[in-house]
Parts: C-alpha cells; sequence; structure tokens
C-alpha cells in the first residue's frame, strides 16, 4: 500500500467486497443504507459531529474499514485536525490501550481524507 494514500486503499479493497455481498442481500444493504442516513443526517448534533462519534467507535472497535470510513466523511463534513484529535481521545479514554493504536491510525485516516479535501484546505 501507497503510505500515503492507505486509507484511501482501505475503501477502494473493501468496495469490491461490498458489492459483491450488496449484491447477494440488497435488501440488507439497503436497510442499512436507510438507517446510516437518519442516523448521520443533521439534527440536534450536525454531521460534523455524527461522523466524529462513529470514528470514536470505529477506534474502539478496530475496525480499519469505519476507521477510514468516517475519517473521510468528518474531513468532508469541515471537521479539523483538532477536533478529530479530540474525539479520538475520547475513545482512548474509554478504550485504553488497544484505542491508542487504533486511535493513531484514525488520525493518520482523518489527516490523509482532510489533506485531500478538493478545497485544497486542510484545517490545522
Amino acid at each position: 500500500m501507497d503510505p500515503q494514500h492507505r486509507h484511501h486503499d482501505v475503501l477502494n479493497d473493501l468496495n469490491p467486497q461490498h458489492r459483491a455481498l450488496r449484491r447477494m442481500i440488497p435488501d440488507v444493504y439497503r436497510g442499512f443504507v436507510e438507517m446510516s442516513n437518519a442516523a448521520m443526517s443533521s439534527g440536534a448534533l450536525d454531521k460534523k459531529v455524527k461522523e466524529l462519534m462513529a470514528l470514536a467507535i470505529g477506534v474502539v472497535h478496530g475496525c480499519d474499514g469505519c476507521i477510514a470510513s468516517h475519517a473521510q466523511a468528518a474531513a468532508r463534513a469541515g471537521a479539523s485536525k483538532e477536533e478529530a484529535a479530540e474525539a479520538i481521545g475520547v475513545s482512548i479514554m474509554m478504550h485504553g490501550g488497544p484505542a491508542t493504536i487504533y486511535g493513531a491510525r484514525a488520525y493518520d485516516a482523518f489527516c490523509e481524507f482532510a489533506d485531500a479535501r478538493p478545497d485544497g484546505v486542510a484545517a490545522g
């Protein structure tokens, strides 16, 4: 994996696997997408906060796909590197040592996606 785009690669590697499974169980995926859209849309909490929460949960579960997906979505929602780091800090506090490993991966993923934003602005 290209170290500069490894989290992009995680998503790219998972895409064909998701497509194959989605063809087999389309109703499950349709339901998941509907639930995801409802859960992640802005309400009392905006989308950015929800994506940071999902990123922190991905850290706790040690899920590289979740980390990559929600790091990308949080960056797209306008989260800053400081906000991502603080959300990851909460996951470390709640989950301890293992979260320091996946937390570092999550921060690296967030920075990769934030630095690649089309507007060229990587929040400090």
